[in-house]
């Protein structure tokens, strides 16, 4: 979200005439969209920001530097407090202010300026993009279609800094897509901090399906589009339309990314989580039943308050049983004004830092058995572009969100490609293409499992 958020804000300053610097020494106009869900985040954006004031301010006082999202929204003005070189501070709800604030400060029409404000409406207000970088068009395009949270886990602060959910119309999202597919976007992946609460309160249920799988039916019909996604969807908001929807939805990719922070019925309960680790199993076992090659990823938290070795154990040995092809395991991290940060029972970060070990060897371990069984397979991959970390290769991802690298060109981004796996690494595939592979993009939209 945080990255879409950076985009939006990016595409609105292009928009008035002004052009991406290719580095932070040679800008006019720097800003940092913070996240404050740990504190090392806070801590990070903090330090970066003192190291530009130092640089920038000395070399061009003129510069504007601000501080975006969330840590803006939940400090405000204390960070102007902090930072008197800032010029810039931009809420969560007021992104879309933020291209004004720029020209308003840099014709001298404004001071510094702190806007935290809520606005009614600010869901709506989001909806530009940057499609292009180097002349290419990306295949991949991010679509928030909701702000907020409800669910006040005790642990996160993001309800109290992106407000109560605000859903946008389904016309507004659909319109949306259908321009991004219209500009050569393959594939497009819905937003929201639980975006499976999408219109629950805004918009009726129908024929027993929630809106939000009404919104997928809207979007799986847009002609040229090969691929949906959506992140991140909470346990409870997978309803019994949503599992039936991976097996009769041609686009919907057969992949989801469900948190389940821990393997204890006695921490999920203390997290306000609003299921048990039964609930969560169950739900793997629905999905895998429905799309037996599903990929699945999740989010841990361990060293919770009051979390005990025995619940640990709990944790560990739910993703024994579960097999999750990858998982982003977190630290507890104190977040100020959270119910957990006042909890008995606060775990000492070095059995915090032993416990994140433990976890991440059982993953990686899982994933080196797991990944290795692809090998001699063929899989049909999204062709995204140059690989980040060798742009002599081209990447692309399989409808189970494996990342695949290969021997490709640039005429083949956007296509359907088939590939035939020859490797394994961790977390990531290694392949040849299929002979008989189109030299153009496929258009036929594809909810393949990873194997055929």
């Amino acid at each position: 979200m945080n990255e879409r958020d950076s985009e939006a804000v990016a595409a609105q300053l292009v928009a008035k005439g002004y052009s991406l610097a290719g580095a932070e020494a040679g800008a006019d106009v720097i800003l940092l969209n913070t996240c404050s869900v740990r504190d090392l985040a806070e801590q990070k954006a903090l330090r970066k920001m003192e190291n530009l004031v130092a640089e920038v301010r000395r070399s061009r006082p003129e510069a504007v530097l601000g501080l975006l999202g969330c840590m803006a929204q939940s400090r405000g003005q204390e960070l102007l407090d902090r930072l008197p070189d800032v010029d810039l501070v931009v809420g969560t709800r007021r992104f879309h202010r933020t291209a004004d604030y720029v020209d308003d400060i840099l014709a001298g029409r404004r001071g510094r300026v702190v806007d935290v404000q809520e606005e009614p409406g600010s869901e709506e207000a989001m909806r530009e993009h940057l499609l292009s970088g180097n002349g290419k068009t990306s295949v991949s395009a991010f679509v928030s279609i909701m702000q907020g949270c409800n669910q006040y886990c005790t642990f996160c602060i993001v309800p109290y800094t992106r407000g109560p959910e605000r859903s946008r119309s389904v016309a507004g999202i659909v319109s949306e897509c259908r321009e991004l597919v219209q500009r050569g976007v393959k594939e497009i992946t819905l937003l929201g901090q639980i975006v499976t609460s999408y219109g629950k309160r805004d918009f009726p249920a129908r024929d027993g399906k929630s809106t939000f799988v009404q919104l997928l039916e809207a979007v799986d019909a847009l002609e040229g589009l090969e691929r949906i996604r959506f992140t991140s969807p909470h346990p409870k908001g997978y309803g019994d339309d949503l599992v039936a929807a991976y097996g009769r939805l041609r686009k919907l990719a057969p992949s989801a990314h469900i948190p389940v922070q821990s393997g204890s019925d006695r921490i999920l309960k203390l997290m306000h989580r609003g299921y048990t680790r039964e609930r969560y199993l169950r739900l793997v076992q629905k999905l895998r039943s429905v799309q037996p090659a599903i990929g699945l990823s999740t989010d841990f938290i361990v060293g919770f308050p009051g979390e005990r070795e025995e619940d640990f154990e709990q944790t560990l040995s739910l993703a024994r049983e579960v097999e999750f092809d990858q998982a982003f395991i977190f630290k507890y991290s104190e977040r100020r004004d959270t119910p957990a940060a006042a909890m008995p029972g606060q775990v000492p970060l070095e059995v915090r830092e032993e416990r994140h070990e433990r976890l991440l060897g059982l993953v990686n371990q899982v994933a080196a058995r797991r990944y290795p069984d692809f090998v001699g397979r063929q899989v049909q991959v999204l062709v995204e572009g140059p690989s980040r970390k060798n742009p002599a290769r081209y990447s692309g991802r399989t409808p189970c969100n494996k990342i695949v690298v290969f021997d490709g060109a640039e005429r083949l981004r956007g296509c359907l490609l088939d590939l035939r796996i020859t490797r394994a690494g961790a977390f990531t595939l290694y392949g040849e293409p299929v002979m008989g592979n189109p030299d153009r993009a496929s258009r036929s939209a594809s909810g393949a499992a990873d194997a055929k």
